[in-house]
């Protein structure tokens, strides 16, 4: 392209006045130096590349639970495959319920403060006051072959250092024999497992996570994921096939993760009718276990055993629960490409809103899941009731929400229905899109809360859901202490982790889906990534590169103010000047009012910022084109048909500053002096050329009123106050307080 000298001096200039008045700050450039370059196991396109691997463990396990002494012992089998191009010397076996142990790193250090009128329980969180036998007992690592392997435990992740070096495309196994006790869960903060005691019929609800050592990941970005657990940080897990036995009480119920193999041996004859029942049945749950046969299993404390058999295909984990104390029901949720067991197993103290709202509950999750991402692919997704906890796992999860004697507040409810439908998405995010949730808590958190928010506002529209509005507070606070969305899952504030990567990730999503793709785009993209990352591990560039390679919407600008940046939305419609042609041929009367106004619009006050339109509008002389400004045209606009397009309407230039740093679209609402409204939007690339400030000229039929900045909210603005023109006055606090003493 070339430009004439004269138009390049003006623009040079130009750009160099706006350089001296603030810093450039690169908002639109890519995010290419903050990101992983992609590579053959990660393409630009945010796709596997053609050499992506990832390892694969599969387990046999037997375990058996103790309930005299809450111990759970087991033996397994993991056969590890190595898919990646090394040959491996040692691996690395997760050992989670050693965070437990007296000493170790745990929530007691984040929240160590002592103050007056502390609880006893949170003195035990900060002391260990009463101290418990927690973590493993490893009784022998052995090959193959029955040799044993030596072996280095460093809290929470154990080295297993091979008898023969583990090659390229071979795989070896790996015996271990192994015990610990179970938690009480109410000793200890932010327990995902472990048991809950009911003193009032002396029985015990055990959920049973993390319970067996289990294979750290070893991938083509990390290398071996061997970071520390603590408690914050979740989980990085293989793929891979599991059977197992789990030996408890004859008189308990266990739920799990997989399909149960022997219903003939635990079950009676008639709970398999039910469950086959419950398998016909799309409308509503079959109780496959009473609240009358629960009592009388509360009653009995079986001293007798009895084994029951699952099995989990490409699953990347396993849990269990286990009691007398469990009611079941169950019904089929039918899929466009699967039919799911949705079932849910809970106390009687959970009546009667679990026997109400869980299972249903379950149920719009794998709709409203499936429709946005892929069908549910496991046979059965389970909800099982216990006290303060949303804990999720592949096919089961473990979740909060009681009623009081019966009763629940509707607040209450929402919040249990709006917990069971979070675990149950974890299934996608990340049970099957696999993130490293020990490093981005936010990839499995914040999409999960995403479409969570979505299936609560699609399914329970009188409940209150996330919005835009819902992460103002947040946003507006000290930047002394906040952090980016892209930082490291132990790394940040306990007090504001639940906002920084469920809730803002989640309004970013909300963003992107509603006022920036929109729906369409969107949605396509979104169901790509989740698609392709199915049953693989991606990292968040994977994401990033997907949603713009799959929607050709440039997005880097929002990923690095939203996910990089603290930076806040505000911002400021600073002034709107309105205008009109002058026109020569009015008739009289016109001619001169619009005389009177055009000398008044050159007076002194012609530059002055108007704070509202009762001045009327500014007139402008709209004059003939001069031939050099054509340059080497030949062609010539027709002057007066650009006239008469411009009689008689209003133009309206609108100024707006960004005070919060982060750039957004922009929406404009007109109010016309008629009552009617209209909306006009800008992308976000209208900031490109000057970050801090814009100008844009509208042309308007009516004459306004009034000009408001998003509407309807939808870019979490953290001030509105300077949303409006006309301005809006507000009262100082020395006004506001003469105001109440006036009145008193």
């Amino acid at each position: 392209m070339r430009l004439s000298l004269t138009l390049l001096s003006a623009f040079l200039f130009s750009l160099f006045l706006s350089a001296q008045n603030k810093p450039w700050q690169g908002k639109f450039e890519t995010i290419d130096n903050l990101i992983a370059p992609p590579n053959s196991y990660r393409s630009a396109s945010g796709a596997p590349g053609k050499d992506y691997w990832q390892q694969r463990a599969n387990y046999n396990i037997k375990a058996q639970l103790n309930e005299t002494n809450n111990t759970l012992s087991g033996e397994e089998t993991i056969t590890y495959f190595n898919n990646s191009p090394d040959n491996l010397t040692y691996v690395w076996i997760m050992l989670e319920q050693n965070v437990n142990k007296k000493g170790n790193e745990d929530f007691g250090g984040i929240n160590n403060n002592l103050k007056d009128s502390i609880t006893s329980r949170k003195m035990q969180f900060l002391t260990r006051a009463i101290n418990f036998p927690a973590g493993y007992t490893i009784k022998y690592v052995k090959d193959g072959a029955g040799k044993d392997i030596k072996t280095l435990v460093n809290n929470t992740m154990m080295k297993v250092k091979l008898n023969t070096p583990l090659k390229s495309g071979e795989s070896t196994v790996i015996n271990i024999g192994w015990s610990y006790h179970i938690t009480d869960r109410s000793m200890f903060l932010l327990s995902r497992e472990g048991y809950e005691y009911f003193p009032e019929d002396d029985n015990t609800v055990y959920l049973l996570a993390h319970w067996f050592p289990r294979m750290a990941v070893y991938s083509d970005t990390e290398g071996w994921q061997n970071q520390q657990f603590q408690k914050l940080g979740e989980f990085a897990l293989e793929f891979g096939d599991y059977n197992v036995e789990i030996t408890v009480a004859a008189d308990h119920i266990v739920a799990a993760t997989g399909a149960l193999q022997n219903s003939e041996n635990v079950l009676t004859k008639k709970q398999r009718k039910r469950l086959k029942e419950a398998s016909k049945s799309y409308n509503k749950p079959v109780m496959i276990i009473t609240k009358e046969e629960a009592i009388t299993n509360e009653k009995t404390k079986s001293k007798k055993q009895k084994t029951w058999k699952f099995k989990a295909e490409n699953v990347r984990d396993f849990a269990f629960a286990s009691s007398r104390k469990f009611l079941w029901d169950a019904q089929n949720v039918k899929l466009p490409s699967n039919n799911v067991m949705a079932m849910s197993f809970y106390p009687k103290e959970g009546l009667p809103v679990w026997k109400e709202e869980s299972t249903k509950a379950i149920m719009h999750a794998l709709e409203v899941y499936s429709e946005a991402t892929f069908d549910y692919p496991y046979p059965v997704c389970i909800s099982v009731n216990t006290s303060n906890i949303g804990m999720e796992f592949p096919m089961i999860s473990f979740n909060g929400g009681r009623p009081k004697n019966g009763e629940m507040t509707k607040n209450a409810k929402s919040r249990m229905i709006g917990t069971i439908i979070h675990e149950v998405g974890h299934n996608w995010f990340p049970m099957i899109v696999s993130s490293d949730e020990r490093k981005w808590m936010w990839m499995d958190e914040g999409l999960n809360t995403f479409l969570h928010q979505r299936t609560v506002a699609e399914r329970y529209p009188d409940f209150n859901s996330v919005t835009p509005a819902t992460i103002v507070p947040f946003m507006s606070g000290d930047k002394n202490i906040l952090r980016p969305i892209m930082t490291n899952s132990d790394n940040e504030l306990f007090s504001q982790f639940g906002m920084n990567f469920y809730v803002k990730p989640t309004v970013g999503l909300q963003m992107l889906r509603n006022s920036i793709m929109g729906k369409e785009l969107f949605d396509e993209a979104f169901k790509e990534y989740a698609n392709r990352w199915k049953y693989k591990h991606p990292n968040p560039a994977d994401l990033f590169r997907t949603l713009e390679d799959a929607s050709a919407v440039d997005l880097d600008w929002f990923y690095r103010g939203w996910f990089f940046t603290t930076d806040h939305v505000d911002m400021e419609l600073s002034n709107v000047k309105w205008f009109k042609i002058f026109e020569e041929n009015k008739n009289i009367e016109d001619q001169q009012k619009t005389s009177q106004t055009k000398i008044a619009s050159n007076g002194n006050n012609a530059n002055s910022a108007a704070n509202d339109f009762s001045n009327g509008p500014e007139i402008i002389n709209m004059i003939e084109t001069p031939d050099k400004d054509y340059g080497g045209f030949l062609s010539r606009l027709n002057e007066s048909s650009i006239r008469e397009q411009l009689s008689g309407k209003n133009l309206y230039e609108v100024t707006i500053k960004n005070i919060g740093g982060l750039v957004m679209p922009v929406t404009i609402e007109w109010v016309f002096t008629d009552g009617t409204k209209e909306i006009d939007q800008l992308p976000a690339q209208v900031w490109r050329r000057n970050e801090y400030e814009i100008q844009h000229t509208f042309i308007k039929n009516k004459e306004v009123a009034k000009v408001n900045l998003d509407p309807n909210f939808e870019f979490a603005d953290t001030n509105t106050a300077n949303n409006s023109f006309p301005k809006v006055n507000t009262d100082s606090e020395f006004d506001s307080f003469k105001k109440a003493q006036s009145k008193n």
